[in-house]
């Protein structure tokens, strides 16, 4: 029987760890060693395997096509697959000898907005999950979903299960989360285009809310930005190895575990698009900034999210998903303004909380990417990101020159 004042830990597998009998046994190893280090366990799991399988998300949602798709519907069927995923582990886990009793999302309290397919989640209600602790059970909890309002099911969009570890996991004060998936951590660059890339230790929770942000997938940014609010320390880990993972902690707390650096790592985001478009002639800055507010306007009403959104002179230069830029230029086409398109393109993005306030850390960035021969497009900043847009021809050059002029592979 579950002790009330034992800590929370709330363990999330992704698919790769529960497609399988190896990685749903690794999971129940990982379940038992928690609990008898004197913890009470709460397991969120993903939809077993990836697009293929017969019980992925993209699978389930491609038996019903594509552009034509209920909304409400989709839902209904992308969150079976975390079903499935919540009964077959908690069956896995009662023959390891641990009582375990699956929820779906909305059994588990989480309650979201209602925006179908990317979900915001608004609070838990942890009422049925501390009730199962308490009578000694292990919640096997489905990931990517919740209930709205209206009392529909929602799902949290790619990465959600994620989302809900943590969610649940601030709403129980829990210990810790630990996210277990099939690499050895959160790593310096995307290892598939950046041979030095390594894992690292530990990382800020802003610096993994970042790299999130803009484009390393070992995490989804809502999930970052949750365990940031709530100060609940990550650790991101392989299910199959006992390596020892990427921890994520405060800043106060980094210190202990790391050295002092600049930056972190190097993330990146393909299948950008850019558009310029040209405005007034510059005297005219009234009638510019009107067409500008007009430009605005019309992309917020065309539901289109811009980046790295820059005036150079009598134009205005953004960039945006390549996917989006359809649904961009019938918005723009009403206004009359002349515009340009380009595709193939790529955001490269230097992350580290260590380079706030530091001077040069963009000449370092500039004369990197000039020696490596790639030019820069456009560049925005944050105080602990610079983002560079490149050819996607030269992303991987770009990543590799930063990589090295950071020091990051030692």
């Amino acid at each position: 029987m579950a002790g009330a004042t034992r800590p929370v830990i709330v363990q999330k597998f992704g698919g790769t760890s529960v497609a399988t009998r190896e990685g749903r046994s690794a999971l129940a190893a990982r379940v038992s060693a928690a609990i008898e280090s004197g913890h009470d366990v709460i397991v969120v799991v993903s939809a077993m395997g990836r697009k293929g399988s017969p019980y992925a998300t993209d699978t389930l949602l491609s038996l019903v096509g594509g552009a034509e798709r209920d909304a409400r519907e989709s839902d209904l069927l992308a969150s079976c697959g975390e079903i499935v995923s919540s009964v077959v582990v908690a069956h896995r886990l009662r023959g390891a000898g641990i009582p375990a009793m699956a929820f779906s999302g909305p059994d588990a309290g989480v309650l979201t907005d209602d925006l179908h397919g990317n979900a915001t989640v608004l609070l838990v209600d942890p009422t049925a999950l501390t009730a199962a602790l308490a009578d000694g059970r292990v919640p096997v909890v489905a990931g990517f979903q919740g209930i709205s309002p209206a009392g529909e099911v929602t799902t949290l969009g790619r990465g959600g299960s994620d989302t809900s570890a943590c969610a649940i996991a601030a709403a129980l004060s829990a210990e810790a989360v630990e996210i277990y998936t099939d690499v050895d951590g959160v790593m310096t660059a995307d290892p598939r285009v950046c041979e030095l890339a390594r894992v690292l230790d530990a990382l800020e929770y802003e610096e993994l809310f970042e790299m999130a942000r803009h484009g390393a997938r070992i995490m989804h940014a809502s999930a970052a930005e949750i365990a940031m609010d709530a100060r609940i320390p990550v650790r991101i880990r392989n299910t199959f190895s006992d390596a020892a993972g990427t921890l994520i902690v405060d800043a106060e707390r980094i210190a202990k575990v790391r050295r002092a650096s600049v930056a972190t790592s190097v993330s990146h985001t393909d299948g950008v698009a850019r558009i310029t478009v040209h405005l007034p002639a510059e005297e005219d800055q009234t009638g510019a900034m009107d067409e500008m507010t007009r430009v605005f306007a019309a992309m917020a009403a065309a539901q289109v999210s811009l980046d790295m959104f820059t005036p150079f002179g009598a134009s205005l230069v953004f960039s945006l998903a390549e996917p989006s830029l359809p649904d961009a230029m019938r918005a723009l086409d009403p206004i009359g303004l002349p515009y340009a398109t380009e595709t193939g393109l790529a955001r490269v993005t230097l992350v580290g909380a260590g380079m706030h306030g530091v001077p040069g850390v963009m000449a370092r960035v500039a004369a990197a990417l000039s020696h490596a021969g790639v030019d820069v497009l456009q560049v925005a900043d944050s105080h602990t990101t610079i983002s560079v847009l490149v050819a996607s021809a030269h992303k991987r050059k770009a990543i590799a020159a930063l990589h090295r002029a950071f020091g990051l592979g030692t």
